[in-house]
C-alpha cells in the first residue's frame, strides 16, 4: 500500500476530528480548515446551499453595472483560451455571491456545474473552503484544488479565484474559474489573473472622464501590457486612483488618493506631459529614486497641463475654443464636455455615444472647430455602405482593383478627410472583416489603397459615434474590442433630452431657428417636457417644423397630439391612466427610476421631487 501523501494524512486527521499535522497544508488553506472548524461545519456533511432570489441577482447586476460589462468581456476571451478543459468560469461579487457563469456542457451537467449558479452563494461560513470564499477572506489570489476543499462532497473540483479592487482598493468583485479535473492549471490561474486586471483597469480609465492616465514600468516595453502600473491624475495634478502595480512601483512613497504629482515624482508634470507628447514615452525619477518609463493613455479633462502644440496645419488659428452651434447648458452635459478641448489637442480619438437623435454629428462637427484643422470635415455613414464595397470605399482602390471596383478607381473617403476630421457615424456597424483594417490605419496613420503600392501618410482626427453597447457588442464578439478602446481616447455619451435640464433652451433654440417669430408660453414648455421623446432632439425639432406649418398654437397643445405609443401607454400606474399630463410625468419618473439602476433617491434627486412621490408611481412596477 502506497504511503500517505501530506494532503491525506491531514484530510483523514479533519474528518476524524483531530488536529492535522502542521506543513502537510499551504498556509492559507489550513487558516481556512481551522475557520470552517471553529465556525462548526462538518467536512463529512453537504455544506448549504444558499441561493438568492433571481430579483436579488438582477438588482445585484444593475448596482454593479460597469463592474459586470467589464468582466463579462473578460470572461469571454477566458472562455475562449481554455475552451475544451471541462470548465466553468464565474463572476461574482463582494459578499461571494455568483452573478454570471459561462461552462461548457460537460461542466454545467455535472454536480459542481448544477452548483454555481448565479445567485449561489460561496463564502467560506456557508461553502468551506474554496476558492471564491478564500479570495475574500485572504484578499487575495486563491486556489483550492481537489481534497483541499473543506466539504468532501467538493473533493473532484479545482478553482482558481482571483479578486478585482476597485480604484479606492477595495474589493469589488471576483473572477473564477473552475473545472472538475485535479491537475494544477498553473496556465488558468495566470489567465485569470490578467482578466481581473484588465476588468480594474478598465475601472481606473471609466471612473471618470476627465483625468490624465499615465502607464508606467520601469521598462519601456512593458508600458502596453497588464503588468504596467496605471495612475489617473485630476486636471489639476492630484493623484484620484491606482492600480496595484502602480501602488508595488511606487512601495515607500505615500501614493494614495489625494496625494500630488510632484510628491511622488521627481519632476513637473506638465514638462512630462510635454514630453510624452513630442515623443510617445517619457522618462522621470519617483522620489525614492527608482527610473520609470511612462506613456499617455487618455487626457481628457480641463488640465493645466501644457500639451506640445500641434503642428501649423491643424493649430487652431483663434485663441478662444469656439461656441457650440448648439445649446449645452446641461451641467451634466458640459461636466462630459470638460476635456474635450485637451483631447482633439492631443490627437486623441473622440467616440460620442447616445440614442437616435440626440445630437452626435453635431457634436463631432464641434470636435472639427475646436481642432483647428484646414482639412474638411467627413461623415461616413458606416452603416449605409454595402459590407462587400466597405474597405474600398472607406481606403480608397486602384482601378480594377476588384470586380465592382471603379474604373476610374477612388481615392478612399479617409484620404479626403486629410488635414481635416472623419467622422465614423454608426461605427458599430462596420463589418468585422474592416475593423482590422481601420485599426491598423489608427495605429499608424498610414493609407495604402487596395490594389496599390503607394503607401501615404495622412493627419486625420477620428471622431466615432454610436447609440449602441459598443461595450456590450465587444464582450459578445461582435465588435473588436482593441478596436473599441482605440475608439474610446476620449468618450463622451450625450443624454438623452427627456433628462437635459436645458430643455426650455433647446426648444426655443430650434423655434427660433424655423420660425422666428413664434413663441413658446410656459404652459406649453411645461407639456413638452412631459413628453418621452424617444425620438430626442430629431423628434423635437420635427414637432416643432409640423406645428409651424399648419399653423398649430404652439401655447395650446390638444391631448390627442401626444404621439401614439402602446407600449408605454401600459407602463403607468392605476393612479395616473385617465389623463394624458399624469400618464407623461408618471412615465417620466418610471424610466427615471429604471435608468438609475431601482434607485429611488437617485430618481427623487434627479427628478427634484419627494421618494414618497417616487414610491407612488412604483406602487404597481
Amino acid at each position: 500500500m502506497p504511503p500517505l501523501s501530506s494532503l491525506d494524512r491531514a484530510r483523514a486527521a479533519l474528518e476524524a476530528g483531530g488536529r492535522f499535522p502542521g506543513g502537510a497544508l499551504n498556509p492559507e488553506i489550513a487558516r481556512s480548515w481551522e475557520r470552517c472548524v471553529a465556525g462548526g461545519l462538518d467536512p463529512g456533511q453537504r455544506p448549504s446551499e444558499v441561493v438568492v432570489p433571481f430579483a436579488e441577482v438582477k438588482a445585484r447586476r444593475e448596482a454593479r453595472a460597469l463592474l459586470r460589462r467589464l468582466a463579462l468581456a473578460q470572461m469571454q476571451l477566458l472562455y475562449e483560451q481554455i475552451a475544451g478543459s471541462e470548465f466553468m468560469i464565474a463572476f461574482g461579487d463582494a459578499d461571494g455571491v455568483v452573478l454570471d457563469t459561462l461552462s461548457d456542457a460537460r461542466f454545467s451537467e455535472s454536480e459542481a456545474g448544477r452548483a454555481i449558479v448565479p445567485g449561489s452563494r460561496w463564502d467560506e461560513t456557508m461553502r468551506g473552503t474554496n476558492a471564491l470564499g478564500l479570495a475574500l477572506v485572504e484578499q487575495a489570489p486563491a486556489a483550492v484544488y481537489g481534497r483541499e476543499h473543506f466539504f468532501a462532497s467538493h473533493g473532484r473540483l479545482s478553482c482558481v479565484a482571483v479578486p478585482i479592487f476597485d480604484p479606492a482598493g477595495r474589493i469589488a468583485g471576483l473572477i473564477d474559474a473552475s473545472s472538475t479535473n485535479e491537475a494544477r492549471q498553473q496556465h488558468t490561474h495566470a489567465l485569470v489573473r490578467m482578466a481581473a486586471a484588465a476588468v480594474e483597469n478598465g475601472l481606473i480609465a471609466q471612473e471618470r472622464s476627465d483625468v490624465l492616465l499615465i502607464a508606467l514600468h520601469p521598462r519601456a516595453e512593458y508600458l502596453d501590457t497588464l503588468s504596467a502600473g496605471l495612475i489617473a491624475l485630476s486636471p489639476e495634478g492630484v493623484l484620484l486612483s491606482l492600480n496595484r502595480p502602480a501602488r508595488a512601483m511606487l512601495a515607500g512613497l505615500e501614493a494614495e488618493p489625494g496625494q500630488r504629482f510632484e510628491a511622488l515624482f521627481d519632476g513637473n508634470l506638465g514638462a512630462v506631459a510635454d514630453e510624452m507628447a513630442a515623443h510617445g514615452v517619457a522618462r522621470l525619477r519617483d522620489r525614492a529614486g527608482s527610473l520609470l518609463h511612462v506613456s499617455c493613455r487618455r487626457l481628457a479633462g480641463r488640465t493645466a497641463v501644457p500639451v506640445k502644440a500641434a503642428p501649423p496645419a491643424v493649430t487652431p488659428s483663434k485663441a478662444s475654443v469656439p461656441t457650440p452651434a448648439f445649446v449645452c447648458e446641461d451641467p451634466v452635459l458640459r461636466r462630459r464636455m470638460r476635456g474635450l478641448e485637451a483631447a482633439v489637442r492631443s490627437r486623441l480619438a473622440v467616440h460620442i455615444h447616445g440614442e437616435t437623435g440626440t445630437g452626435k454629428e453635431l457634436m463631432a462637427r464641434h470636435v472639427h472647430e475646436i481642432s483647428g484643422r484646414t482639412g474638411p470635415f467627413v461623415a461616413v455613414n458606416c452603416g449605409a455602405l454595402p459590407e462587400s464595397l466597405f474597405i474600398g470605399e472607406l481606403f480608397g482602390h486602384e482601378r480594377g482593383a476588384y470586380t465592382s471596383a471603379r474604373n476610374e478607381g477612388s481615392s478612399g473617403l479617409i484620404r479626403l478627410a486629410d488635414k481635416g476630421t472623419l467622422f465614423l457615424d454608426e461605427v458599430g456597424e462596420i463589418p468585422l472583416a474592416a475593423q482590422s483594417a481601420l485599426l491598423r490605419f489608427l495605429d499608424t496613420m498610414e493609407l495604402r489603397a487596395i490594389g496599390g503600392t503607394r503607401v501615404v501618410k495622412l493627419d486625420v482626427q477620428i471622431v466615432s459615434a454610436t447609440n449602441r453597447d459598443l461595450a456590450a457588442a465587444a464582450a459578445a464578439r461582435q465588435f473588436r474590442s482593441d478596436l473599441y478602446y482605440r475608439l474610446c481616447g476620449f468618450a463622451l455619451e450625450i443624454p438623452p433630452l427627456r433628462a437635459r435640464s436645458d430643455f426650455d433652451a433647446i426648444a426655443r433654440h430650434l423655434l427660433a431657428l424655423h420660425a422666428p417669430d413664434a413663441t413658446l408660453r410656459e404652459a406649453a414648455l411645461q407639456r413638452a417636457r412631459l413628453r418621452p421623446w424617444h425620438g430626442n432632439i430629431r423628434e423635437l425639432q420635427s414637432f416643432l417644423r409640423r406645428a409651424v406649418l399648419t399653423d398649430d398654437a404652439l401655447d395650446e397643445a390638444e391631448e390627442d397630439d401626444e404621439p401614439a405609443d402602446p407600449e408605454a401607454a401600459a407602463e403607468v400606474c392605476r393612479h395616473c391612466a385617465d389623463t394624458m399630463l399624469a400618464r407623461l410625468r408618471c412615465r417620466q419618473i418610471r424610466e427615471a427610476y429604471r435608468d438609475s439602476g431601482g434607485n429611488v433617491l437617485a430618481t427623487a434627486r434627479q427628478l427634484g421631487i419627494s421618494r414618497t412621490t417616487v414610491y407612488k408611481h412604483l406602487d404597481d412596477a
